[in-house]
């Protein structure tokens, strides 16, 4: 009978302490995770604005709150910090705009969303949870793996 997950991970954790990689390789891999941590907000931010102009002309903040499940005041403050890195503007009244750099960041990020979508599905994923598990991996994988998942789905076509 297999083993169960919790047993499996057990073992395999055992294992990997005990082949630990250099210190610079580890620490290049933590700051990768961490620089992606830190810039997945914004992207789902931009994504979403630049959805939200596309299908209702409009990307409100009252609307961005709810559609991420935040409050209005993180909303607030998360625009506030697209607006510093040159991602969005907002005027008053008229919500939530994307300047040029915060597009071609939504373009990216939507590009690199159906990517992992096609993949998990290609995998045999169901499309609802291959689309709720894109919103997290989409942010963490590299730009060499999303190549090799591309020529993997074109391969298999």
């Amino acid at each position: 009978m297999p083993q169960s997950i919790g047993e499996t991970m057990k073992g395999r954790r055992v294992r990997a302490a005990e082949k630990l990689p250099a210190e610079g390789t580890q620490a290049r891999r933590f700051g990768k995770t961490r620089f992606a941590q830190s810039t997945a907000l914004l992207e789902d931010y931009v994504e979403l604005i630049a959805d939200l102009l596309t299908g209702a002309g409009e990307a409100r903040p009252t609307d961005i709150a709810r559609r991420l499940g935040v409050s209005h005041a993180t909303a607030i403050k998360t625009i506030s910090r697209l607006k510093r890195a040159g991602l969005a503007t907002a005027r008053p009244y008229r919500g939530v705009f994307l300047t040029e750099k915060g597009h071609a960041l939504a373009d990216r990020v939507r590009v690199r969303h159906r990517l992992v979508v096609d993949l998990l599905c290609a995998l045999g994923v169901p499309t609802e949870a291959a689309e709720a598990d894109a919103e997290g991996i989409e942010h963490h994988v590299s730009e060499t793996t999303l190549k090799a998942f591309a020529h993997f789905l074109k391969e298999r076509r």
